[in-house]
């Protein structure tokens, strides 16, 4: 049975999710498209300092809010039964109750929830015996790929476009890594 450690935001919530409650707090009119790097500061043109206080009064709002990425629910469904669904997120551990109420909401399937606090999955990945990781972040997908020579599914974005080693697969869909899903296992066997 593959392992699938599955990033949470940006993946099975849409990299957008936060735009609106960015826009409305920090008086801007950015898209999706102009956040050109996973650093938030740069597009905002804000200090780190304004926006980890954002960040600590918005999280548990917009992740009780956010919506469910396009075809995530299906897929995740048909998985259950299939793989170990393995959630590793970079949201803090204070966090926990609302993504649980939130998986529990939209009835998303999972078997662990592993909220590390930290963009640094590796030990989680390594904890769980992961053998494919969905990311949306550039540098995550990056290294745990090159760390534990496993397939990669990169949730493509505009802030992740840098080039990628050749165990990172770009995706524009759940339905494509799902695809790309089915192939690793046949070759796994």
């Amino acid at each position: 049975m593959l392992r699938l450690g599955i990033d949470i935001d940006g993946t099975v919530t849409p990299p957008e999710t936060f735009v609106p409650y960015l826009n409305k707090s920090f008086k801007k009119q950015i898209t999706l498209d102009d956040i050109k790097d996973y650093d938030l500061t740069k597009a905002l043109e804000v200090s780190y300092e304004e926006l980890d206080q954002w960040m600590d009064e918005f999280e548990p709002i917009i992740y009780g809010e956010a919506p469910v990425s396009k075809g995530a629910k299906a897929v995740l469904k048909k998985w259950k039964e299939k793989y170990k669904l393995v959630f590793i997120s970079a949201r803090g551990l204070h966090l926990y109750d609302t993504t649980l109420k939130w998986f529990e909401q939209n009835d998303l399937s999972y078997h662990n929830i592993d909220l590390v606090g930290t963009h640094d999955k590796l030990e989680a990945v390594k904890k769980h015996k992961i053998d494919v990781f969905f990311e949306d972040k550039h540098d995550n997908a990056c290294m745990i790929s090159e760390t534990f020579s496993i397939p990669v599914i990169l949730f493509n974005t505009p802030y992740n476009q840098d080039p990628v080693p050749s165990q990172v697969i770009r995706v524009n869909s759940w339905y494509e890594a799902e695809k790309w899903v089915n192939r690793i296992e046949k070759q796994a066997k």
